[in-house]
């Protein structure tokens, strides 16, 4: 595989991408970042957790002029969180060569927008609605605009935002670089590609070997109401550094949340109805790691860049396939291992097998864990709390201490004391969750998909369980009966 330094990269671009930790490229940035140095109109099919962002961000601040106070470049996206994580990724790119970004989104005050697009940012990062209401006062100019990306495009689409990209794409420079990243193609898709880009150059990174390939997968057969207490006791017994949690609804969001709470974690919710400020201070919680579990929906968490996560728990098994791979692809990150962990009804391992045909992948099934086996999961994690501190921290001060105490009681009695203390003790305070009805595997659900991975045209709806911005929320009929 080809390291950064291999690619001719600039000096600051390259200290940049050296701090950020990136040695060797990923496949899609390998293939991608040549041909958009180039100016190359290119399709790019690629999941979430592949190394997209920076494969169309480093060509963006490399070709960029960091004297030209406009705005050179816009990346589109479908979901707020979305464009903040891209925003971000792309001002540690752009740190040492001065390329700024700014991130413009619904459910952000707009006049704090204007002033901040009053600093000439080189490249903005936005949802459509958002983009459009800027476009429409005259506050963001796309007529100079060299380069424009769409960003997991298929889910754009879902969303009902199809139009919007056509009016945005309609207002920039017929000459400018285009560039579209997509799980999958579909047909208004590829039609979107065929009108407003330039014999695109097609990229195509097998998902289901880059996504997947370094997660382990694991599902186990719970009954609707014995589900919570499994969950409780895996995260006894994997004590994961941070977990993600995915819930079928808003509501189940927050009854898992209150729940977990009850119960003694350590856990916070994001999802559409919340306002933006208090979904912006639980994810910098969740990355600073104040909380150790952050629970979910779909759209809510579609896009996050969180390093560290180790476990995702599918407390509800997706609505699709491709949901799937996008939530399972929030661990096992850029070659780090993850585990993926799925509680399915019994009426829902059909729905299981169309997943596993999707991702051509086996997920195993393991046995329910009983209360024996959670305590020696925190049993287990007490020992290792205390062999860290006897390895790592100075307890010279506490020596003198232990000796008195050694000399009242014996060492097994104080060092099981000490184990009890540093145990976390099995909760049973009652709790109640809303049952939700099981996902069915639909008869066509294997038609609706090629070899490839395509979903095929005329293959039905993804499902009416989706949430967006605040803007986009307000779209009339495009967003009836989407309850996440």
């Amino acid at each position: 595989m080809k390291t950064f330094l291999e690619l001719g990269l600039s000096q600051p671009v390259m200290l940049s991408v050296s701090n950020m930790g990136f040695e060797v490229v990923t496949p899609v940035q390998e293939q991608t970042i040549p041909l958009a140095m180039d100016g190359r109109d290119l399709i790019g099919q690629a999941h979430t957790g592949t190394g997209k962002t920076a494969a169309f961000g480093i060509p963006m601040v490399e070709r960029f002029n960091v004297g030209l106070e406009q705005i050179q470049g816009m990346v589109i996206t479908p979901t707020r969180e979305l464009a903040v994580q891209v925003a971000e990724e792309l001002n540690r790119i752009g740190q040492h060569k001065g390329i700024r970004t700014l991130p413009i989104y619904g459910g952000q005050d707009i006049n704090r927008q204007f002033n901040a697009l009053r600093k000439r940012p080189h490249i903005i990062v936005g949802t459509p609605g958002r983009l459009m209401d800027h476009m429409r006062r005259r506050t963001v100019r796309v007529d100079q605009i060299k380069v424009v990306v769409l960003d997991e495009a298929d889910e754009m689409l879902n969303m009902g935002f199809i139009e919007d990209i056509e009016t945005i794409l309609q207002g920039t420079p017929a000459e400018r670089q285009t560039m579209l990243f997509s799980a999958t193609m579909p047909g208004p898709i590829q039609t979107l590609a065929r009108r407003f880009m330039i014999s695109p150059e097609i990229i195509r990174i097998n998902a289901r070997e880059v996504t997947v390939s370094n997660i382990e997968q694991y599902y186990l057969e719970v009954q609707e109401k014995q589900k919570f207490d499994v969950l409780c006791r895996l995260l006894d017994i994997q004590s994961p550094d941070l977990a993600i949690i995915f819930g079928r609804t808003k509501r189940r969001v927050d009854e898992l949340c209150e729940a977990l709470n009850k119960r003694g974690y350590s856990a916070e919710g994001i999802h559409g109805d919340l306002p933006q400020s208090k979904r912006d201070s639980v994810l910098r919680q969740f990355k600073e790691g104040a909380i150790d579990i952050l629970v979910a929906t779909d759209v809510a968490a579609r896009g996050l860049d969180i390093s560290g996560v180790t476990h995702v728990l599918n407390f509800d098994i997706p609505q699709d396939p491709e949901s799937y791979v996008h939530r399972i692809g929030r661990t096992g990150r850029v070659g780090k291992a993850g585990i993926a962990m799925t509680l399915v009804t019994p009426r829902e391992i059909g729905h299981l097998k169309s997943i596993e045909y999707l991702t051509n992948r086996k997920i195993i099934r393991q046995p329910v864990p009983n209360l024996n086996e959670a305590i020696q999961g925190q049993q287990r994690l007490a020992v290792e709390k205390l062999l860290k501190v006897v390895q790592e921290e100075n307890i010279r001060h506490y020596k003198g201490l232990a000796e008195d105490l050694l000399a009242e009681t014996d060492s097994v009695t104080l060092l099981s004391a000490a184990l009890k203390m540093l145990t976390r003790e099995t909760d049973w305070t009652p709790v109640h969750l809303t049952d939700e009805e099981p996902m069915r595997a639909k008869r066509t659900n294997r038609m609706n998909y090629d070899q490839r991975g395509y979903r095929r045209e005329g293959g039905g709806p993804r499902g009416s369980n989706r949430d967006t911005g605040s803007r986009e929320k307000s779209r009339g009929k495009r967003f009836s009966n989407r309850n996440v």
